[in-house]
């Protein structure tokens, strides 16, 4: 028998992997409660407060994130995440809310943000985004 895990557990996942990324990169990290949230985690350092939005996928199932245009919060980090394959580290593309409403592709009923899409060093792992939303 095979383990399925579900979205909350991929999306819970994403979010505390994203969690200890900041931490080790100097920030502290409070992760909000709940399913139907608009912020995941607040990443703080000194005085200042970056709100982060995670969104979080297994790389072999999906090709995207699903995510609706109109629920992308201005002023918000966008970190998407790859659970990659067991002993590989996720993979991490992190948007501005302007950048990822962009990328998104729109359809009448759902809006996917394609994995190839983000996939460029304007995106992977480009952390200093969340410093630059700091000083703001």
């Amino acid at each position: 028998m095979s383990f399925v895990p579900d979205r909350n557990c991929t999306h819970l996942a994403g979010e505390y992997f994203v969690a200890a990324e900041l931490y080790k990169r100097g920030y502290s990290v409070a992760i909000t409660i709940g399913n139907a949230k608009a912020i995941d985690l607040y990443a703080e350092r000194g005085t200042k407060t970056v709100n982060i939005q995670v969104k979080a996928i297994r790389v072999k199932k999906n090709v995207g994130w699903p995510i609706m245009k109109n629920k992308i919060v201005p002023n918000v980090i966008y970190v998407f995440v790859c659970l990659n394959e067991p002993g590989t580290q996720p993979s991490y593309f992190i948007l501005t809310s302007r950048e990822a409403k962009i990328k998104v592709k729109q359809y009448e009923t759902r809006g996917i943000i394609d994995l190839n899409s983000v996939n460029s060093k304007k995106y992977k792992e480009n952390w200093k985004k969340i410093e630059r939303a700091l000083k703001k």
